[in-house]
């Protein structure tokens, strides 16, 4: 027998050890409690910057609430959401909401994915051009919205410049602010500005995942390239593009940004001097800080809530019927 044999263990003596008990309760606190604290920050911030002030929020709803009468706060009920139904601003910003939306998500997201089916080619410097159509969603908004209100100046502005090289506006130039087709069109093109590259780049890394194979086959098959971004590409990459649509939805049914600093008294959120571009995000914040109307504002902004979920529903659903889903 080897000396460094251990003696086997005399019938009825474990042959291990139990550890000691402080052991496993270290162990039992380590992988059943120790996830939850790291967690629970996240949790108290939520319930305190995001839950508490939705709840709040919907009791405003609900009341009769104005800065300037602190006296009159009682119940309204459902007095705020009826009005809804027969305020002129509220429907005309809705309106105003919608077409500008249509105006940039839709050819935001189509140009997007054009632009990623370029850049999934082999192109040189192709790092540089990655970068490069990411700089405008780097580019602060009120930075970038400036410089576009310069561009659709009525007078010296470069939009009116380019027309009149083709003939056009060359006695009476497009006032971009005064109607709203033109307004829409301005404000439409600052958001497809800042958002076509980063919904671009979102689409080409779905793109590479995509077997380089797949693409050799349809070729084979005799699918040109214009075939295989609409019967390849687009189907293989539908969670991303289903994806980008939500989001798209509800950033612009939350436009705020870009119509407040293209008009010429940003002050006043009125969307221009007849509220031909004014958002519903722009009327939230003037019935709630300019008029003081908080539980007025409050109610647009559950209304709005409840239009985003709907559309978004609505763009969902569509997204996955055209990718093929049933």
């Amino acid at each position: 027998m080897s000396l460094t044999q251990t003696r086997p263990a005399p019938p009825g003596e474990p042959k291990h050890a139990p550890p000691p008990r402080s052991r496993y309760w270290w162990y039992r606190f380590d992988t059943k409690t120790v996830p939850y604290l790291l967690i629970a920050p996240f949790f108290l911030l939520f319930a305190v910057f995001g839950l508490f002030p939705i709840i709040f929020n919907a009791v405003v709803s609900l009341r009769n609430w104005r800065i300037d009468e602190p006296d009159n706060r009682g119940w309204a009920g459902g007095e705020n959401f009826s009005r809804l139904l027969t305020d002129d601003d509220f429907w005309n910003a809705l309106g105003n909401t919608f077409g500008i939306f249509v105006l940039s998500t839709i050819p935001q997201l189509l140009i997007a994915l054009i632009v990623a089916n370029l850049l999934n080619r082999k192109l040189r410097a192709t790092t540089w051009w990655r970068v490069g159509i990411l700089l405008p969603y780097v580019t602060p908004v009120a930075a970038s919205t400036l410089v576009f209100a310069m561009f659709f100046a009525r007078d010296y502005g470069l939009a009116n410049w380019f027309l009149s090289l083709v003939g056009f506006g060359e006695e009476d130039p497009i006032d971009w602010r005064a109607a709203k087709w033109s307004s829409w069109i301005a404000i439409a093109t600052m958001v497809n500005w800042k958002w076509i590259g980063y919904n671009a780049l979102l689409y080409l890394s779905a793109m590479q995942s995509i077997p380089k194979d797949v693409y050799e086959a349809a070729a084979v098959d005799g699918a040109g390239p214009w075939t295989q971004l609409w019967r390849i590409t687009v189907p293989m990459i539908q969670p991303v593009i289903l994806f980008t649509v939500v989001l798209s939805t509800i950033g612009g049914l939350q436009l705020f940004n870009e119509p407040m600093l293209f008009d010429e008294n940003p002050a006043s959120a009125s969307g221009g001097s007849d509220g031909q571009f004014q958002t519903i995000a722009q009327l939230i914040y003037k019935v709630g800080w300019k008029d003081l109307n908080l539980g007025y504002a409050a109610a647009m902004s559950w209304a709005l809530f409840l239009i985003i979920l709907i559309v978004a529903g609505v763009n969902a659903l569509a997204t996955r019927r055209l990718g093929g889903d049933k």
